[in-house]
């Protein structure tokens, strides 16, 4: 390609997104859209300032998707991947199998062999995690119970693609080129034990790499304090990951995210997602706007109704098999309706397991390319179809977020010595009882409703999202002293948590937890202020059952005071212990012990020292 064709296309597609993205923003159509749309009027079919590479295009655009991913793998710990096991390997996994039966199925007895009906349902169940993560990330929806099923389902779909890779060739006609013998896999001509020792072998080598060379390299690199160098480190090392994994015959996506969570624990973790966040939104643009421009436009006007029903047709059962899924495992019907709503397109991958496909003789060049078209054409009208559920369906549910994210962060006027962030009904009583005693504190909140409900009973707050260094910033972090995190989940305080801890050190942090293991994790954080919202009600109710049974109510507030001081002490203690098989042992035996403490006490009122009573200021401090 020469200069001048390389600086004219890069001229073309830059110039698409800046016109496009914002214009679909302004309609309030999402940037995924604004590219799509940029990509079909730049493409063939209509302005032709493209011509035909925009298939090239798609191959160096899918590394978008890559980048994405270890962004992804950044994000979950492990500990957090294994409690989501369940949706992954339950969830994810029947939605691929149930999708892929009855579409395979559909396509058998339409007329399809048995082979090639099998490998279409197979291919047809993946869903676009480009654009379902793109879409839910923009409203705010990825921590909400939609958000999270759909993400173990988009992990899963993901991992399926290698047994996927697996399988078809042993579904090829006898005598079939399979397209991997030229793909450059080193492991195309090997048998299939060496195969599996190859993977198995670059898997290993992958998790070694990740925990004693990459984190010392890294250390290195951030040494020099030169930030062009550390950007270059996290590009070569994305780069790394995927030319790795495609040389031993895996998805480069997948080796993206195992890489990525094996540095969810790094120091470095936020300095790479900052230097790779601006490359992986430019290179998902170019994706989009590559499946817009390689629609065949041609294809469709010859079998229009073909193509229609092909589209709607797989939607809908794609949105059926998601339906039910959701209400087997106990979503809400709001909460259903947006995990379906989002999943029903095919996703990216399909692009490459097709091509993998007519390389091996699997299905025929016209299928293929029909099929092309239809994935593209799905992922095309997903941010319609979210658009239609926001608009028609979404307002119909009492209590229906309004678009949150969406919405921009409040100005902030004021610096104080306290911020609340989160103000639901546990930092609204923290919040009310400091303005009652005099001291003045700066609210945060994300819920944009609760806002403008609380602003018209009188209280300051300010809409925002705490984990955002620039709205921390705003709020007087640097001037504050103390900072009460009570937002309404578990995950979202540890980001707070994580962003005071990187850029205002200084603070000191009283922390919200809803119960043990959300204050395991945030012991594990280094949170030295911890508060289970349940734990002071719970035994305030038990002081008045002693009371309303007789009890006098010194005793039942001083065994209550002893039971809570007690609790706090062992709960430290079984932290160590809670993903060991002593934790069962090491809670009964703390319960015993906390028995036979009380009970010796309520036999022993006259005492010098009142323990119960007292605090302890030297324990406070610390």
């Amino acid at each position: 390609m020469s200069n001048e064709s390389f600086f004219y296309q890069a001229l073309v597609y830059l110039a698409t997104m800046v016109v496009f993205v914002p214009l679909a923003k302004k309609l309030n159509l999402g940037s995924v859209l604004g590219y799509l749309l940029g990509g079909i009027i730049i493409g063939p079919a209509l302005l032709g300032l493209i011509g035909q590479s925009g298939q090239d295009l798609m191959h160096f655009a899918e590394f978008g998707v890559v980048m994405m991913l270890f962004l992804i793998g950044m994000e979950l710990e492990p500990s957090l991947l294994w409690k989501l096991r369940a949706p992954i390997l339950g969830l994810g996994g029947l939605q691929v199998v149930i999708t892929a039966v009855v579409l395979g199925g559909l396509a058998i007895a339409f007329g399809l062999p048995w082979n090639q009906g099998l490998v279409i349902g197979m291919i047809l169940s993946l869903s676009s995690t480009a654009i379902v993560l793109q879409i839910l990330t923009e409203k705010g929806q990825m921590s909400s119970g939609a958000g999270q099923s759909a993400f173990s389902v988009l992990l899963f779909q993901d991992i399926a693609v290698i047994p996927m890779l697996a399988i078809f060739p042993l579904l090829a006609p006898a005598g079939a080129t399979v397209a991997a013998e030229e793909s450059g896999s080193l492991i195309a001509h090997q048998p299939a034990w060496a195969k599996t020792l190859i993977v198995l072998g670059a898997v290993a080598g992958l998790v070694i790499g990740g925990r004693y060379v990459v984190k010392p390299v890294l250390h290195i690199v951030a040494r020099t304090r030169l930030r062009e160098l550390f950007t270059a480190s996290a590009l070569l090392l994305v780069v790394g990951i995927a030319v790795l994994m495609t040389l031993v015959g895996l998805s480069p996506a997948l080796g993206a995210f195992l890489g990525g969570v094996l540095l969810a624990n790094s120091e470095y973790r936020h300095e790479l997602e900052s230097d790779i966040e601006p490359f992986k939104g430019l290179l998902l643009g170019l994706f989009f706007i590559g499946v817009g421009a390689t629609i065949n436009f041609q294809l469709i006007i010859n079998s229009p109704w073909i193509i229609a029903g092909l589209v709607f047709g797989i939607m809908i059962v794609k949105f059926l098999v998601l339906l039910g899924l959701g209400k087997l495992f106990k979503l809400g019907k709001e909460q259903n309706l947006l995990f379906s709503f989002a999943l029903p397109q095919v996703g990216e991958f399909a692009f490459v397991l097709f091509s993998f496909s007519a390389g091996a003789k699997l299905l025929p060049k016209e299928l293929v390319d029909m099929m092309m078209a239809v994935v593209a054409i799905t992922m095309a009208l997903t941010p319609l179809v979210m658009l239609a559920y926001e608009k028609w369906i979404q307002p119909r549910f009492e209590g229906a977020a309004k678009q949150q994210g969406a919405r921009e962060p409040d100005e902030i006027d004021e610096r104080n010595a306290v911020i609340i962030a989160g103000f639901d009904h546990f930092g609204t009583v923290v919040g009310r009882f400091l303005r009652a005693s005099g001291i003045p504190a700066t609210v945060l909140d994300l819920d944009s409703d609760r806002v403008d409900l609380l602003r018209r009973m009188g209280l300051k707050v300010h809409y925002g999202d705490a984990a955002r260094f620039d709205l921390l910033k705003s709020a007087g972090a640097e001037q504050a002293a103390i900072i009460v995190i009570a937002m309404a989940t578990p995950e979202k305080n540890l980001e707070v948590v994580e962003a005071v801890k990187k850029h205002f050190p200084h603070l000191r942090m009283m922390v919200r937890a809803v119960d043990n293991a959300d204050a395991f994790d945030l012991m594990n954080a280094g949170v030295l202020h911890i508060y289970r919202e349940t734990i002071d009600t719970s035994l305030r109710m038990g002081t008045d059952v002693l009371e309303l049974l007789g009890r006098r109510a010194y005793q039942s507030q001083r065994a209550a005071r002893m039971f809570r001081r007690f609790d706090e002490k062992s709960l430290k203690g079984l932290s160590a212990f809670r993903d060991d098989k002593q934790y069962v042992n090491a809670a009964k035996e703390r319960i015993e012990e906390l028995q036979k403490l009380i009970q010796a006490d309520a036999y022993t009122n006259m005492m010098i020292r009142d323990t119960g009573w007292e605090r302890d200021n030297a324990e406070e401090r610390n």
